[in-house]
């Protein structure tokens, strides 16, 4: 393996330079008066040239920048990861934001730069980069949840989410203090080589600087009790935002989170306690919550609180088993989840529409396919064969129980099947309620329609041939240990 400690190389970083000319380019468009339709087609652009690029940089793992940048095949799945959710959510928000009057070409530069953040925060080992990249991902995070000005909902959702995120973020900060105070460095690499003599002689500011930590990554993935934001902002929010921020931040938090407990501080037995803690809190609350609902968009978001208790799970069971089946979970969950959100986004496009249980009404008789589509995504959420979620979850728990831990595995599972209530309640609204209002047609674009293919053949195609992606997943994960 070629590791060059003390170089720059720019090759390492060309995805995220690519990214982050294309939102330059895009934010001085405005003033040549070109049309916000060729910014969105500019992003689009530039986060296909990004894909290509890093996924170029599979098999050649190396170091750059001092060692405090590392591209590996763990930092490059997680790269693909974050360019496919970002595509789906531009081709999902061009027709809804035309449609609310919101469409506005700082949109696009906004979610390429988050992109950069999410793929800085998979691609470190250095706890002061992940910080750097994690702030580079939040403050777009934060306009494009206020992005409808005019919607009270939306206000709260983006001063909300940004106090919160403030919050968290000072968490996270002191814990790296207090990591750098006890280890004179905050290179994870480093720590993991004088382990046992950081312990032996800075024991109580290390594990502060850890318990720090984890209340940081706990905002970002939305684990209890630090998941207090995510419904409001989630229901106030536009609703391909809402889209992006369900799967795009969990899934950087959870690079990060990856890397920084299993491979850091991988020797602290005491995490696993905790994260056992932290999984069962998080999916049983995600759950219950999510079962009193009148409103997807607060539905889904509790469901992926919910969701996130599941991947901690892998988290607990560690290893190469407990860390491939998070990476498969987090790339299955991509696909199923920005899924049911189109469905949603294409709903809340009709004229004076919400999100409400009420506006599914009659969509079986109106709309068949669509229905069908929407139900699809539901099973996976929910964990039927054959779609990718039920895979998902079974790499989850098989990993647990390899690894010893039944109950979790129990509760997961138990947990798993209170989840069937919701999401079918989904669909038996849509299939047997009937709306005392005639149902508005809904109007489908080009965009929203690959985005609707796309999700549906991974959801199901990846159902009857999980093992590629699994393979990928434990090739990641091996280069990474």
């Amino acid at each position: 393996m070629d590791i060059t400690s003390a170089s720059i190389d720019l090759a390492i970083i060309y995805p995220e330079i690519t990214l982050l000319v294309a939102a330059s380019v895009i934010l001085v468009l405005p003033f040549f008066r070109i049309s916000t339709r060729f910014s969105s087609t500019l992003a689009f652009l530039g986060l296909v040239l990004a894909t290509v690029l890093a996924t170029y940089q599979w098999g050649s793992p190396k170091s750059g920048f001092y060692g405090m940048v590392t591209c590996d095949d763990f930092g490059v799945v997680f790269k693909l990861i974050f360019t496919l959710v970002s595509a789906l959510t531009l081709l999902m928000a061009q027709r809804y934001l035309s449609a609310k009057g919101i469409d506005r070409p700082e949109f696009y530069a906004l979610l390429l730069v988050s992109t950069v953040g999410m793929m800085v925060m998979a691609n470190t080992s250095d706890l002061v980069v992940i910080f750097l990249g994690l702030e580079v991902m939040s403050v777009p995070l934060y306009v494009m949840a206020g992005l409808a000005r005019r919607s009270l909902e939306s206000n709260e959702a983006g001063i909300k989410y940004f106090i919160m995120g403030a919050f968290a973020s000072s968490f996270l900060l002191m814990g790296i203090a207090f990591i750098y105070g006890a280890a004179a460095t905050t290179d994870l690499r480093r720590i993991v080589a004088d382990f046992s003599y950081i312990m032996s002689n800075s024991q109580p500011y290390l594990l502060t600087g850890v318990g720090l930590l984890v209340v940081g990554f706990g905002f970002k993935i939305a684990a209890v009790p630090f998941h207090s934001w995510v419904p409001d902002v989630y229901q106030g929010a536009p609703t391909p935002v809402t889209a992006f921020f369900s799967v795009g931040p969990k899934a950087a938090g959870f690079a990060a989170a990856l890397r920084v407990f299993t491979f850091g501080f991988a020797d602290l037995q005491l995490l696993i306690t905790l994260f056992w803690v932290l999984a069962v809190l998080t999916m049983t609350v995600g759950n219950v919550l999510a079962l009193r609902q009148s409103n997807v968009k607060r539905l889904l978001a509790y469901s992926s609180i919910a969701h996130a208790g599941y991947i901690l799970v892998a988290l607990v069971a560690g290893g190469p088993g407990g860390l491939s089946s998070a990476i498969f979970y987090l790339m299955a969950y991509a696909l199923f989840n920005l899924g049911g959100f189109a469905v949603v986004t294409l709903l809340e496009t009709r004229s004076g529409c919400r999100s409400d249980f009420s506006e599914l009404a009659g969509l079986a008789k109106a709309h068949p396919y669509l229905s069908a589509v929407l139900a699809l995504f539901m099973f996976a959420l929910s964990g039927f064969p054959p779609t990718v979620g039920f895979f998902g979850k079974f790499y989850v728990f098989a990993a647990a129980v390899k690894s010893g831990f039944i109950w979790l595995t129990v509760i997961g599972v138990l947990n798993s099947f209170l989840s069937v209530y919701y999401y079918l309640r989904v669909v038996k609204t849509s299939y047997f309620d009937q709306s005392e209002a005639a149902f508005l047609p809904v109007k489908f674009s080009p965009a929203i329609v690959v985005v609707l293919i796309i999700t549906a053949a991974g959801t199901l195609g990846m159902g009857f041939f999980p093992q590629r992606l699994l393979e990928l997943s434990q090739s990641a994960i091996f280069a990474f240990l």
